[in-house]
This record gives C-alpha cells, sequence and structure tokens, in this order.
C-alpha cells in the first residue's frame, strides 16, 4: 500500500490506507499559523514559536482528523527505548498540561486519546491492533532504532493491551532516507551490536568512508523481527531532508525549525 496525501484549505497531511480503521495522520509543514524559521503548521511546543501558536496549530490539524486538541499525549522524546501506557489521566500532557515522564513510545487502549510522536528526520511509526482496540506511536530515530524501542513497543502492547503481533498493522511515516542519511561507523555498528545483528546488513551500505543508512527499512525490519506480518506493515518512502516544501529537517535546518508529528487516536 502507499500513503495517501490530505489537503483541506492549506492543511496538508498524510495517512496509511492500511491504517483506515482508526483515526491517524501524519503532518506536514503546511496548513498552519506559525512564522519563519517555524513556518507555518509547526507542532512542537518549546521550540521558540509562540504557544497560540501552536496550540491554534494543532486545533486545526486535529480538527482535519476529527480529534479533540484538548486531549493529546504528547511525547517527551529522549532516544531511548522508554514505552508509557497512557490512560485519561495523561490528556493534555505535553501540549496544555506539564509532561511528568519521559517517552519515545506510547500505547493506549483509551478511546478519544491522541497519541503524538514527533519528528524532524527521525522515524515516527503508528501502530493499530484492530481486535485488541489498542494503538500506539513510536519515536524511533537512530539511536532508539538500535536499542530496539519498535519491538518493545510491540511487546508492551502484547503484555499490557492484548495485541498480537500477526494482527498488528503498522505505518512508517516520512524520516530521512537512505539518501540523505550519511554517517560515520557509529550508527552501522550500533545497530550490528542490536538484537538485529546480521538482519541490519542490508539496510548500510558503504560509500568510501562514510555509510549511508536505510532508516525506514531498519525499523520494518524491527516490526518483522517482533512478529508484524509484512503485508501489514506501510512505508511512506519520502525523505524529509530531500523534501523542505513539506518538512522539516534537523540535519538541513538544524534547531532553527518546527517539528511535524504523527498521530493516532481510538
Amino acid at each position: 500500500m502507499s500513503f495517501v496525501t490530505h489537503e483541506q484549505q492549506s492543511l496538508v497531511w498524510l495517512a496509511s490506507p492500511l491504517l483506515g480503521g482508526v483515526r491517524h495522520g501524519f503532518s506536514t509543514r503546511r496548513g498552519g499559523v506559525s512564522p519563519a524559521p517555524w513556518d507555518t503548521l509547526n507542532l512542537g511546543p518549546g521550540r521558540g514559536d509562540a504557544p497560540e501558536n501552536v496550540e491554534e496549530n494543532y486545533r486545526r490539524f486535529f480538527a482535519a482528523l476529527d480529534m479533540d486538541s484538548a486531549y493529546p499525549v504528547l511525547s517527551r522524546q529522549v532516544h531511548r527505548d522508554d514505552v508509557r501506557l497512557c490512560t485519561a489521566a495523561d490528556a493534555g500532557k505535553g501540549l496544555i498540561r506539564d509532561r511528568d515522564y519521559d517517552a519515545d513510545a506510547l500505547i493506549t487502549a483509551e478511546k478519544g486519546l491522541p497519541l503524538v510522536v514527533f519528528s524532524a528526520d527521525c522515524g515516527i511509526l503508528l501502530l493499530h491492533d484492530p481486535d485488541a482496540g489498542c494503538v500506539g506511536a513510536v519515536h524511533a530515530g537512530w539511536r532508539g532504532c538500535a536499542a530496539g524501542i519498535v519491538e518493545k513497543t510491540v511487546r508492551e502492547m502484547v503484555r499490557l493491551l492484548g495485541a498480537r503481533p500477526e494482527r498488528i498493522l503498522a505505518a512508517v511515516g516520512p524520516c530521512i532516507g537512505k539518501c540523505c542519511f550519511e554517517t560515520d561507523g557509529d550508527v552501522p555498528e550500533a545497530m550490528r551490536a542490536s538484537a538485529l545483528g546480521p538482519e541490519a546488513g542490508p539496510y548500510l551500505e558503504r560509500r568510501g568512508p562514510k555509510y549511508h543508512v536505510d532508516l525506514a527499512g531498519l525499523n520494518r525490519q524491527w516490526l518483522l523481527h517482533a512478529g508484524v506480518a509484512p503485508e501489514h506493515i506501510d512505508i511512506c518512502g519520502l525523505c524529509t531532508a530531500c523534501r523542505p516544501d513539506l518538512f522539516w529537517s534537523h540535519r538541513k535546518m538544524g534547531e532553527a525549525r518546527g517539528a511535524q508529528v504523527a498521530v493516532i487516536c481510538l
């Protein structure tokens, strides 16, 4: 399957037909109210943009997805493998209330509770087990990827929410592509030292003294490693570094930028 681009007035977002049974979306930078350098749909609080701009951006984006912008749970990403089980008590944390947790992945079986993860090159994934009635949102940059956060999130959905790996549907959102993710040897070494071991090899291409890393491919491999069926995985394929018209890229823009999100809600 392939992601679909949606546009409502000036707002642009992506969605996966595979997750058509649950409300979700991957934002772009289009359709908000923020000025440069956060222009325009910045959904990253604490980046220097005015809080009222960020809240209005959430209101617009969530209205397009038929979600309530008063209730999202925002991740506090620290590039580890922490997975948080979210309840109604977490509603609004990170946007209109303080976050009292660190977590790069969020899971829930609560209806009406949007889970939000951020990206400006890192991998972002959305998960749904329609039979168990649970969802997950994962931030998997290279450190989290090497730590196995994707597989851990699947395991926690199984352990805590009754999911089954073979039923889980997964959408892998836009991230920096192999074309632009050039690294030294530390990233490949971390991937090979992970539980993936030799499975990581096809996604690590040496070009002279540098490597080019397929982050989306590695996150897909973790899903397979966790028992998710290949036909239940959809990959966006867009590179955040190649498409400054649609996305912010930390590698290309540094800290003076906004952030896009992935959100999912039962």
